[in-house]
């Protein structure tokens, strides 16, 4: 996906699912990122499974932490279901925020396979290089050996100065993949392959839940699923998007709900007609007077807020990021391509 750095760097139910809590930290606007707080030991709650703190900026980005190599060495990285590859800082690594980030060292690795290939992401605000190593990884109770991920050895972009975090985890279809490296959750030891995200607002805490979804949360609440009609990213058909009564043309355009977007983002053509004439009032008094801005999914509508990015002229996706998963408990169900929501307000907590 052409991710902006500045925004995002960004199931069938289970009794031994893994419930990983996420959390958020404050992060410089003009940066938006900033992920980095040790996690601490997981332990067992409500039978779910282990759980794993995440720490969280401002609302903005929420981040895990994955373990990698034997013993483990531990990486805040941000669980991003708009890519694919796993990647962190190499102990190789010169640049400067090598210097400051927390790097994988394969020679304190018993568990380390030499493999060489290059790897390269280019992101909308800049890019990083490395080679591909392999190694044990896990996240929660999900285990993936001889996994091939990214050492990164030189970056470029000031938001990679200003961020906190050691990497991503990518979520998404390997049809996306770097190398096409097979992704964390294919070739983790998990049977059943779904999961699901729980957003808050701090300082409510924030998890994913691996594999599955937390039925105590859900209680007699139903997901409304949706198919996936690209298996690139969580792409989901968009009917169209609305200022009040007044309909923009998506025509083309797809859905995608991207945990590794702090916000919502399409392109400049369609977000600047669908806001305009909008204006906030920076204390955000008189929130309640502004139009809704609707978006309607498979004939469901969701009423979000939005801002403009130039994309590419074939870049047909609106990102649904973080403040849309703050409102919908999204369950990822990857067994029968699709995605179902639940409205957050109706959850058990």
């Amino acid at each position: 996906m052409h991710k902006a750095l500045t925004i995002a760097l960004l199931f069938a139910s289970c009794a031994s699912a893994a419930r990983i809590p996420l959390s958020r930290r404050t992060v410089s606007k003009a940066a938006f990122l900033n992920y980095k707080e040790r996690a601490t030991t997981a332990t067992a709650v409500n039978g779910l499974g282990s759980v794993i703190p995440l720490k969280d900026y401002m609302n903005t980005q929420y981040f895990a932490e994955v373990q990698v190599g034997t013993p483990a060495q531990t990486f805040t990285v941000v669980p991003d279901t708009g890519s694919s590859n796993l990647w962190m800082y190499s102990s190789n690594c010169w640049a400067v925020p090598c210097f400051y980030h927390d790097k994988y060292d394969s020679k304190k690795s018993a568990t380390y396979k030499a493999d060489g290939r290059p790897f390269k992401i280019t992101y909308g605000s800049g890019s990083i290089d490395g080679f591909v190593s392999q190694d044990t990884a896990k996240l929660g109770d999900a285990t993936a050996t001889s996994f091939a991920f990214g050492e990164v050895n030189a970056v470029s972009g000031v938001a990679f100065l200003a961020s906190q975090m050691s990497g991503i985890l990518g979520l998404g279809y390997d049809t996306i993949s770097v190398d096409h490296l097979p992704t964390f959750v294919d070739q983790s030891d998990l049977a059943d392959k779904s999961f699901s995200f729980v957003l808050r607002n701090n300082p409510e805490q924030s998890y994913i839940t691996m594999p599955g979804y937390d039925e105590t949360l859900v209680g007699d609440n139903e997901f409304t699923y949706h198919n996936v009609v690209e298996e690139r990213y969580y792409s989901l058909k968009l009917d169209s998007i609305a200022q009040g009564s007044n309909k923009i043309d998506t025509q083309g355009f797809k859905a995608v709900i991207d945990s590794g977007t702090s916000v919502i983002v399409g392109s400049k053509t369609i977000v600047d007609p669908l806001i305009a004439g909008i204006t906030v009032n920076d204390d955000c008094s008189g929130i309640e007077s502004l139009p809704n801005l609707t978006w309607t999914i498979d004939g469901r509508e969701c009423v979000l807020g939005v801002i403009a990015q130039d994309f590419p002229a074939n870049f047909n996706y609106f990102i649904l990021g973080d403040s849309f998963m703050r409102k919908y408990y999204s369950f990822f169900d990857k067994k029968n391509n699709r995605v179902g929501f639940i409205d957050s307000s109706k959850l058990h907590f």
